[in-house]
């Protein structure tokens, strides 16, 4: 089973003063901007190789949501079994769903309640 990060996520009441402060301040470059009817803008970066999403709440996600450094999210070629591993060992599921691509998410809880996303591979 093999995993990379996928993407560190911040959650801001302001995703374009936050993105406007990663770039200046940071150099970081913005690979994408996504501004869904009826919800607040989101952001792709490239912060030197480190993928980073700038959202606000995003909407239909029933987890509770909090600014700052949401998740730590991964990807894995072998969602099923990490998500019985997962289930087999008692780790607190916070929340599973699917993505508009119809990949598969699974929130959880890690030591010290980090919270982690595993994201499923699309191909």
């Amino acid at each position: 089973m093999g995993f990379k990060i996928n993407h560190v996520h911040f959650k801001t009441p302001d995703p374009e003063q936050t993105v406007k402060w990663y770039v200046e301040t940071l150099g970081a470059t913005i690979v994408s901007e996504n501004k869904p009817a009826g919800s607040m803008v989101s952001f792709r970066l490239d912060l030197h190789g480190i993928p980073m999403n700038v959202t606000g709440y995003v909407t239909g996600q029933k987890l509770e949501q909090h600014f700052g450094l949401e998740h730590v999210a991964l990807e894995t070629d072998d969602f099923d079994n990490l998500l019985q591993r997962l289930k087999n060992q008692g780790t607190a599921i916070l929340e599973e769903r699917k993505r508009p691509d119809g990949g598969r998410i699974v929130f959880f809880e890690g030591p010290e309640r980090v919270r982690l996303e595993v994201l499923e591979t699309t191909l």
